[in-house]
């Protein structure tokens, strides 16, 4: 059972607010919008307006007259990236730019199971005997202090492109380009990888050439998906990237990615217009599973490829990877379900290890037996003497500071407060499980776990209108510090339901006002049918709920998103 959290109603005080509908102007008032201006900005994001001049990167210009040079003098330039989908678009638009100025690039991105996350050593031995001189980190670099010492001794230069944590003690690169740099002036910091990516490109477009500025906005279909897929938030910069990168994307010039939309049966062109929703679960998931499960090059050079052709053997690659994904990760995450029901059901932290869990989908397991069992978790798999694995956290928990505690047991660590990733000599396992185990019992002790679910506010049956649901629309695209509104609607009563979709998975809900008008609203509640097994007809029931529209056939309708729901009679 979810606790229920109302937010408070902030009171609208300002007169400006009289054209909107009373719930729009609630919502706007809980997201410190409150000034008609600010509305208009808000739900008007416009691309001359809102996005920053890249020249306020303080190294942008050092940056670029290195960048200069490698043309000048015809040097060969590597991008070296990461392996998800924010890295691999970063890289395609960064090599892009360098096409259009006549520059020799390639492009490298480390294999995840075999190099991990960044920089290293074979990597950049590799870039040298290719006769590389000037090395661009896009989405990686700013924790690679070592390896970046390396590359200077070897005669080559770095530019670090990067939106990571920037550590006390920062590499010695040529430039770096980092929102979170010490000191830094470029007002906005959350900038996704592909983000900070695109500022060095509008940067190249502008000082090398302008007359060819206006051509960026078809780049940003690949600056969205990897802000979407990032899960940064979704305000400011962001918000104008995303909602243009979205417009690009029903429009995309790229045959790769029609490609991709064909074989994964994902319904997107100028008339099926795609949301942040179909991006996060339908293709970054795929651009993720080539580097999961193969390598992430296949949905770079899918990306890249401008032949149909070879497009779509490359998409049918993927979808096999993505597939093949899918079932290793329902596979393990049943697996680890008899193991938390088992030998953790009474710890505090779900503690898995095997030699048989592939590396490229620890985190994605170990996120879903977290949301299924509101504990932390650790997934790890187990090498000949090392060991690699991933951490997905609850909100009452922050994991980086608990394994911290145990960093001395630990040969390297990273990441946040909800996610991380260790590796681990074999024999200092059994160790670091029992210290952290007593970190995380008394770090949890007494404190409320029960999952949350914050709503925005109650409405009741008569707010519910066309109206309302075009007004919400506006607040598009959703994301991190802009969810989808949540409501809360009291004691209706199950006219009907029906269990439907694939593995007879979601439950369809038909609900009438119980103050006796005629009015039913259907509801959809997707994956629920099983947790919601017990209701009944004529049951009276509270339901949270996201509200949106549903057109099929011509026939558009009201349609409540079902998030939860308590019978209460």
């Amino acid at each position: 059972m979810n606790n229920w959290i109302v937010r408070q109603t902030i009171p609208v005080r300002n007169g400006n607010f009289l054209a909107f509908h009373p719930i729009i102007a609630k919502l706007l008032f809980q997201r410190n919008i409150d000034t008609e201006e600010k509305a208009k900005i808000f739900f008007n994001p416009d691309y001359e307006r809102d996005l920053y001049d890249p020249f306020l990167f303080s190294e942008m210009e050092k940056a670029l007259e290195r960048i200069r040079e490698a043309k000048n003098k015809d040097e060969l330039v590597a991008i070296f990236g990461d392996y998800d989908a924010d890295g691999v678009t970063s890289c395609v638009i960064v090599q892009e730019a360098l096409d259009e100025l006549k520059i020799r690039s390639i492009v490298y991105i480390p294999d995840k199971r075999l190099e991990g996350y960044g920089m290293n050593i074979k990597a950049i031995k590799e870039l040298k005997s290719q006769k590389v001189s000037l090395i661009i980190t896009v989405d990686c670099g700013i924790s690679n202090k070592k390896e970046i010492e390396r590359v200077n001794e070897m005669g080559m230069d770095v530019i670090i492109v990067d939106h990571h944590h920037v550590p006390h003690d920062i590499p010695l690169a040529l430039a770096i380009i980092n929102p979170y740099s010490k000191g830094e002036k470029y007002p906005f910091k959350p900038l996704a990888g592909v983000g900070v990516a695109y500022k060095l490109v509008q940067a190249i477009y502008r000082k090398f050439m302008p007359g060819k500025e206006n051509q960026l906005k078809w780049i940003l279909d690949l600056v969205a998906i990897g802000t979407i897929a990032d899960c940064v938030s979704l305000i400011g910069e962001n918000r104008t990237i995303v909602k243009y990168g979205l417009i690009v994307l029903s429009k995309t010039r790229r045959t790769g990615m029609k490609e991709l939309f064909s074989v994964g049966k994902i319904n997107i062109d100028e008339n099926n217009f795609p949301d942040t929703r179909k991006i996060s679960f339908q293709i970054a998931p795929r651009i993720n599973a080539a580097g999961r499960m193969d390598h992430a090059n296949l949905a770079f050079n899918l990306i890249r490829e401008k032949d149909r052709i070879k497009s779509r053997e490359l998409a049918l690659e993927i979808e096999s990877s993505n597939q093949k994904r899918q079932k290793i990760t329902n596979q393990i995450t049943e697996e680890i379900k008899i193991l938390a029901e088992n030998s953790f059901k009474n710890k505090k932290l779900i503690f898995a290890v095997n030699e048989h869990f592939p590396i490229g989908i620890v985190g994605l397991v170990a996120g879903k037996i977290a949301e299924a069992y509101n504990k932390p978790v650790a997934v790890i798999q187990k090498g000949e003497k090392e060991s690699k694995g991933s951490f997905r956290s609850i909100p009452q928990l922050n994991i980086i500071e608990s394994i911290e505690k145990c960093s001395h047991l630990l040969i390297k660590f990273g990441g946040h407060s909800q996610a991380a990733g260790i590796s681990i000599a074999n024999e200092k396992l059994e160790e670091f499980y029992e210290m952290l185990s007593v970190i995380i019992e008394k770090e949890l002790e007494g404190k409320d776990c029960i999952p949350k679910i914050e709503i925005d506010m109650e409405i009741f049956p008569n707010d519910i209108d066309f109206k309302l649901t075009a007004e919400l629309k506006k607040f598009e695209p959703f994301g991190e510090e802009n969810e989808e509104p949540v409501f809360l609607m009291k004691k209706l009563i199950i006219h009907d339901f029906v269990i439907v979709g694939n593995g007879s998975q979601h439950l369809k809900l038909f609900l009438k006002v119980s103050d006796g008008t005629p009015k039913i609203f259907e509801a959809i509640g997707f994956g629920l049918a099983e947790k919601f097994s017990h209701i009944q007809k004529n049951d009276v029931v509270d339901i949270v709920f996201m509200l949106g529209e549903d057109e099929w056939n011509g026939n558009r309708k009201i349609q409540l998103k079902l998030v939860d729901l308590k019978v209460t009679g």
